[in-house]
């Protein structure tokens, strides 16, 4: 059985352990929460787990053999640096680190060491997610042509991160999985109605070199709720409506062709609009695979899904964009 420890107990905290507590190969054998009422949450809860107020504490444990960390970004590096260090496996919550660097150095250490490093973004393993990957491995809507994610809502304003790093993760690392090509460069520009700096609206775009593009918009200021992916292929197209309870995929199938005259300035378009169907999704908990694939990559000594390169992918995208607001949305290469 692989001892496993978990540092933070706020919002996403308690489902993490909820989800470890529900695997056959391994125990949730600690708790590290630095907040004195999260504490008794804890040891009401979970009176048979130890229970830590300082992350170091948990780490130095020796006999915990992997740790699972869901503290806030700025956090991550130097727990996830330590644990590493210990020679323990880790989960890290998104984004994996504040910088590409900090990704590189613990990528390298972990690979040094032998260890796991991986990335919890969940939503790779939704069944929605998975169904989709499925439908364009397997030819279904015929190349890909976009991208267009919207994740807006009136949410947290966050003290430390803008809205980009805040919401696309999720987005990014669908893109990521789905998208195999390496993105070349991004553009991105925001704007922050508080004053400091921190963007509470932004819209990105990641370029390719191939005739493929990927945009996002972000948002803390929005009176609606919205979790909307389209994905354009030359045959069909996806809309992926997360909040939707059920169908949360549809495949439209419809596309357009066009004819281009001689002098390439005038066009005829003809479009074609099908019949819509509506796949079946698997409905697994996508946090309790998230768990299931780090305890089995530990065990097996696989590559998990979502990987540490593919996290630090994501902040490669993440780091851009933030240095392309900052000079009022520049293209910045990858």
């Amino acid at each position: 059985m692989i001892n496993v420890g978990i540092i933070g107990f706020g919002y996403w905290g308690p489902n993490l352990v909820r989800n470890f507590l529900a695997q056959k190969k391994c125990i949730v054998a600690a708790i590290a929460e630095s907040k004195t009422q999260r504490q008794a949450e804890i040891s009401k809860m979970y009176p048979g787990i130890r229970n830590y107020s300082d992350a170091g504490d948990l780490i130095n444990d020796s006999t915990i053999d992997a740790v699972v960390i869901a503290t806030p970004v700025f956090s991550h590096f130097p727990l996830a640096l330590k644990a590493l260090e210990q020679g323990k496996h880790v989960l890290l919550e998104k984004p994996m680190t504040s910088t590409v660097e900090e990704a590189s150095i613990l990528i390298d250490l972990a690979a040094k060491k032998g260890l796991t490093l991986m990335v919890d973004h969940t939503f790779l393993y939704t069944g929605a997610v998975q169904k989709i990957n499925e439908i364009i491995a397997n030819g279904g809507i015929g190349t890909v042509q976009y991208f267009d994610s919207t994740r807006i809502n009136l949410g947290l304003f966050q003290p430390d991160v803008n809205v980009l790093w805040d919401l696309a993760p999720h987005d990014i690392s669908i893109l990521t999985y789905l998208v195999k090509d390496t993105p070349l460069s991004v553009n991105a520009t925001g704007i922050s109605h508080t004053k400091n700096g921190i963007e509470n609206i932004a819209y990105m775009t990641v370029n390719y070199e191939r005739d493929f593009v990927a945009h996002f918009n972000c948002s803390w200021t929005s009176p609606v709720k919205v979790r909307s992916t389209l994905i354009g292929g030359n045959e069909k197209m996806i809309v992926y409506n997360d909040l939707e309870p059920s169908e949360k995929v549809r495949i439209y199938d419809t596309g357009f062709n066009h004819t281009t005259y001689e002098d390439k300035n005038s066009i005829m378009v003809d479009y074609r609009v099908g019949d819509i169907y509506l796949p079946k999704i698997a409905g697994t908990e996508a946090l309790f695979k998230v768990a299931e694939d780090f305890i089995n990559s530990i065990e097996n000594e696989t590559e998990p899904l979502s990987s540490s390169l593919l996290g630090l992918n994501v902040v490669r995208i993440l780091e851009a964009s933030q240095n392309s607001i900052k000079n009022n949305g520049k293209e910045v290469r990858l």
